[in-house]
């Protein structure tokens, strides 16, 4: 019986690692295995910004991944804690009945849902205002550039 609350929780937490694709479908999840790259490239760009300074471009390339991820895990916790219990229990509890205590929303789960919608909007507009506001200073260096 996968319970929804505990997915919640993994998705929001351990989302970027996969941690969630492997509760609810196992080890042979290739999304699960695929979803630490770009967590581990936006880490990377972290590093980058911490050795090169704000101005590497590698950074402002890498540092939105690990956002984007964040915030979609967010997204998918908010999903998953939304279904209906009848939906959680058809789509991953199918030898139980479908009103199966497995699917049920509680109040762990209700706060799963707002703490992923409050920090996965949090992360992705501090993502997009990162990545658009690197992008248009470095057109404007180049605009210096090409009217000198």
């Amino acid at each position: 019986m996968k319970n929804k609350t505990l997915a919640v929780w993994l998705t929001f937490l351990g989302g970027p690692l996969g941690l969630h694709r492997f509760y609810l479908r196992g080890f042979g999840d290739l999304l699960g295995w695929l979803l630490p790259i770009p967590t581990a490239l936006g880490l990377y760009g972290i590093e980058r910004v911490r050795l090169y300074g704000l101005d590497d471009q590698g950074s402002w390339l890498l540092i939105p991944l690990l956002g984007f991820t964040i915030a979609g895990c967010a997204l998918t916790a908010i999903v998953y804690g939304l279904m209906s219990p009848e939906q959680w229990n058809r789509r991953f509890n199918r030898a139980a009945s479908p009103e199966a205590a497995a699917g049920g929303t509680g109040w762990p789960t209700v706060a799963g849902i707002a703490l992923a919608l409050l920090v996965g909007t949090g992360v992705l507009m501090a993502s997009l205002a990162f990545s658009f506001q690197r992008y248009f200073e470095y057109q404007i260096d180049e605009a210096r550039k090409i009217s000198q």
